[in-house]
């Protein structure tokens, strides 16, 4: 008994230590990639090409096809991204995951120590962000070989186990029972661990001990390529319908394509064999079979790379079949942003994305308001009533939306570990939501002042009321200037900014100052002046948070207009 449960502690002590090893490797990649990953996130187009390469890059430099999934969940769920890009993302990010396998492959086992004594030192003392960054790198590369090799010592007496021995004469993947056998395996297992990089860790140290046959070890792969559809099928559970699409597009690709390779697999395997320099069964002096793991490494890329490019022409096809298993459930879903997964389970990188993003889509919801104001500000305007109503749900949504923009911005950095960079740049988000939800009150402010001058049938003379449709334009130009340059993530000048903020306040105090003129002249009744002050004083406001929306976006010091 003691030997099994030896091995067993062994392997899952070398799949932990593989496993860390994986996410220091993420976390790293991360912090080196700077705003790689938030600008891919910010070009999806509907391109299909473009949309893949996007997939392929981030899962790069994640090293996780999860991570990626989970986060065109989020996004579709929210509906910054649409189901045709979704896919084209997924399918990158099959792509994007088999470097994992070649990170693997590369035999430098035996060194994985070292690597981790020429980081370790580095990662923790180093006051320089990235020299730390890259330090963590080779210290997760250094866990990645190390546990891989503590796996690959461990499973060496399975090639001896007359038990393990027939399991595998059952399991070898010659015949059709027996492939889908091994599929159903790396299927399963996959989703257990809920990972594929450590059960592909897994299958490549059994097969480099010559525990498994090279049929074998692909057949499961492609089995796990199934299993690791399941974190994104987790992650849409209770979703909008367009987000549990893009976790079933991911489910039915990987399936699909499974299938093709399943009715081709000895021909596949063969030109796996033949593309591949050495076999697959050659046993070195140790007992190893040295060349297994890029023989996996390639079935890996191929499958999804092949399938990949077979699938690009039938996008919408695929998308049909995808709304056909998941149709509407009635009614259109509404509702403030929904992340998806716990912020603690986010690379900081894709959170600070996905946030800016919901910026975006909460600053459309206030212009949006800012114009129903402009509109009610015209006398003859008809239907009043819906545009206060609209104003209102608007000022109702975004105090949701900041809240939850605050909590989840919060929780994600105290969860991941940040660079100065992405904390500033959080910060700034968390206070940009603070000022948009301000100027989104004052909005309703200024609504609740037009219905006063309603209930007590009072009116502003021709004058007034230009002055504040002026007033009101050259906020509205102001807001729509800074929140396109954080849009198209081009900094505005600040000089620039404090030039236009100084010029509104001079428009203000000459507003002001002519209805003043026209209250000593008796042109102006006492409530319908203060009511006249209490609405340029909301615009006057508005400007004021519009100036401290770009200092929070821009990340630069702008002194209060």
């Amino acid at each position: 008994m003691l030997e099994p449960f030896k091995m067993t502690y062994t392997v899952l002590g070398g799949l932990g230590i593989f496993i860390l090893g994986m996410k220091y490797l993420s976390d790293s990649l991360q912090m080196l990639s700077g705003g790689l990953i938030r600008k891919a996130i910010s070009s999806l187009t509907s391109n299909r090409i473009l949309a893949v390469i996007v997939g392929l890059s981030i899962t790069a430099f994640v090293q996780s096809s999860s991570i990626t999934t989970v986060m065109v969940v989020g996004l579709t769920n929210a509906g910054l991204m649409q189901l045709s890009q979704a896919i084209g993302v997924i399918l990158g990010a099959n792509i994007g995951t088999t470097i994992t396998g070649w990170i693997l492959a590369v035999k430098v086992g035996k060194y994985g120590l070292l690597l981790v004594a020429l980081g370790i030192f580095p990662m923790l003392f180093s006051k320089n962000e990235r020299i730390s960054a890259i330090a963590k790198v080779f210290v997760a590369l250094g866990l990645i070989f190390f546990g891989l090799e503590i796996m690959s010592d461990a499973f060496k007496p399975l090639r001896t186990h007359e038990g393990f021995m027939n399991l595998m004469l059952l399991l070898d993947a010659q015949s059709l029972l027996s492939l889908l056998g091994c599929v159903a395996i790396g299927c399963v297992m996959t989703m257990i661990v809920q990972s594929s990089s450590a059960m592909l860790g897994i299958t490549i140290a059994l097969a480099s001990t010559g525990a498994i046959p090279i049929h074998t070890a692909i057949a499961l792969v492609m089995g796990e390529n199934i299993g690791t559809t399941i974190t994104a099928q987790l992650a849409a559970i209770g979703s909008t319908v367009a987000a549990r699409r893009a976790a079933m597009a991911h489910s039915t690709f990987n399936v699909l394509g499974v299938f093709i390779i399943i009715t081709i697999f000895s021909p596949f395997v063969g030109l796996v064999e033949m593309l591949v320099p050495g076999s697959a069964d050659f046993i070195n002096a140790e007992g190893n079979h040295p060349y297994a793991a890029a023989h996996i490494a390639l079935a890996h890329s191929m499958f999804n790379v092949t399938a990949t490019l077979a699938m690009l022409p039938f996008l919408k096809q695929l998308e049909r079949l995808v709304v056909r298993i998941i149709p509407e459930t009635g009614g259109i879903e509404k509702g403030p942003f929904k992340y998806i997964g716990p912020p603690g389970s986010m690379p900081v990188a894709m959170g600070t994305s996905m946030v800016l993003q919901e910026l975006i889509r909460m600053h459309t919801r206030v212009h949006k308001a800012l114009r129903h104001v402009g509109s009610l500000l015209h006398r003859d305007l008809k239907g009043r009533d819906r545009f206060y109503q609209k104003v209102k749900e608007i000022e109702q949504q975004t105090d949701v939306m900041q809240h939850e923009i605050t909590t989840f911005t919060v929780t994600l950095m105290q969860a991941g570990k940040a660079s100065k960079e992405q904390s500033d740049m959080a910060y700034g988000y968390v206070r940009a939501a603070d000022e948009l939800e301000s100027i989104a009150d004052y909005t309703a402010s200024i609504c609740s002042y037009m219905k006063r001058l309603e209930k007590h049938e009072l009116d502003f003379s021709d004058d007034a009321w230009k002055d504040l449709i002026r007033f009101h334009h050259e906020v509205l130009v102001f807001y729509n200037h800074v929140s396109d340059s954080f849009k198209e993530e081009k900094p505005t000048d600040a000089a620039s900014i404090r030039q236009e903020a100084s010029r509104l306040n001079d428009l203000a105090d000459e507003i002001r100052n002519a209805h003043l003129a026209r209250t000593k002249a008796g042109a102006c009744g006492a409530l319908p002046g203060l009511t006249f002050s209490d609405m340029a004083v909301a615009l006057r406001r508005i400007k004021n948070h519009t100036v401290n929306l770009h200092e929070a976006l821009c990340f630069e010091t702008t002194p209060e207009a």
